[in-house]
């Protein structure tokens, strides 16, 4: 028992001073169980968070405004196959009213999330979809995200071109085995590479995991080593949650204590990142004990009545109107936390997309 508590005072130790923490390390603090083992490592998360962000909080918007998708992935909802899901693609003005609706509620940031939706990949192009997001961000005035799956390196460089901010691509799983299993003819290294890719015409970038969907211990530890070593600026985990129509219905979603320790572990390898407390999982009610774990970012706010889905849970909490900005401030207010400023928002991504031009101008003196 005394050097259980020995291990983990050590490792916690480490980390609280920067030093890396080895794959067996991370291994020890994700297998945690004990309720006290737990707290610690949670108390350390929320306090290196509060080291780089005191007890302010990021909030995002989310416009999912297409469903249709050309994958199959045996997760997703909205997999090409599946018969279940009502198909919408949202029209430009639909999705700037959407837009235009979050920004006046207060969010920091719109986030426009798609599937390959067939209309841009095959018929279309993507000139469209980059000059949606051109006037999503002039009418709002706010940063931009855009998850648009795997697209081409030109695509990306215009996106940055016309002041999208980020670019958000999930790998779910570092482990290349897992990977084919989840995300079914598609090319790991051609994903992770995009992200890349991204980086070097200027956008930042998230990278994320799912928890409980075949893992080890060993492949999230991978899995935060890639992120880290990628340089992402927003990492996150989202807890599976079985689909109705897919390969994966009749999986169970994990305990919840896996994503929070991930949360945890995220941030104590990361901790001057940003990291996602998403409402898309369990809606308003996991809010708190997310943020216990070390998250500075609350995702998936969604305006209520326009028809826009969740992905996880496609309509929880939504229409309710506890995914907006004023259904989690009364959260925030009860754990001595705060919405940040917007003007706080734009000088984090400011400050990293001047890095990532200094990195670059680097790399090129280098050549």
């Amino acid at each position: 028992m005394a050097s259980t508590d020995m291990k983990l005072s050590h490792i916690l130790r480490k980390a609280e001073c920067g030093e890396p923490l080895s794959s067996l390390e991370l291994q020890y603090l994700l297998g945690l169980s004990k309720p006290d083992e737990l707290n610690q490592v949670f108390k350390l998360a929320r306090s290196l968070r509060n080291r780089y962000f005191e007890n302010k909080v990021f909030l995002y918007s989310f416009i999912y405004f297409s469903t249709w998708c050309r994958n199959n992935c045996t997760f997703c909802y909205y997999r090409k196959s599946n018969r279940y899901p009502s198909r919408y693609r949202k029209t430009e003005s639909e999705v700037l009213e959407a837009a235009m609706g979050a920004a006046e509620s207060g969010v920091h940031l719109i986030d426009l999330t798609l599937g390959e939706d067939p209309f841009y990949y095959k018929r279309y192009g993507f000139s469209s979809l980059v000059e949606l997001a051109k006037k999503v961000k002039m009418n709002t005035g706010l940063p931009v995200m855009i998850s648009p799956g795997v697209v081409p390196a030109q695509v990306l460089s215009e996106l940055s071109l016309v002041g999208v901010d980020w670019y958000a691509c999930y790998q779910e799983t570092h482990n290349r085995e897992l990977f084919k299993q989840l995300r079914i003819d598609q090319n790991y290294d051609l994903r992770f590479s995009n992200k890349q890719k991204a980086m070097h015409s200027g956008l930042l970038v998230e990278d994320g995991i799912l928890a409980g969907v075949g893992e080890t211990l060993s492949d999230i530890a991978v899995s935060i080593k890639s992120m880290f070593r990628l340089g992402a600026h927003q990492v996150r985990v989202m807890s599976f949650v079985p689909q109705k129509g897919t390969p994966m219905e009749q999986w169970q979603t994990p305990p919840r204590i896996r994503e929070l320790l991930i949360i945890a572990v995220l941030r104590i390898v990361m901790p001057d990142r940003l990291i996602p407390a998403s409402l898309d999982v369990d809606g308003i009610e996991g809010l708190q004990a997310r943020l216990n774990a070390g998250a500075n970012v609350i995702t998936s706010l969604i305006p209520p009545k326009l028809g826009l889905a969740g992905v996880a849970q496609s309509t929880k909490d939504i229409n309710e109107g506890f995914r907006t900005v004023q259904g989690v401030i009364p959260v925030l207010k009860q754990m001595g936390m705060r919405a940040a400023s917007l003007e706080d928002y734009y000088g984090w991504v400011i400050r990293e997309k001047e890095k990532l031009r200094m990195l670059q101008s680097q790399e090129m003196r280098a050549l």
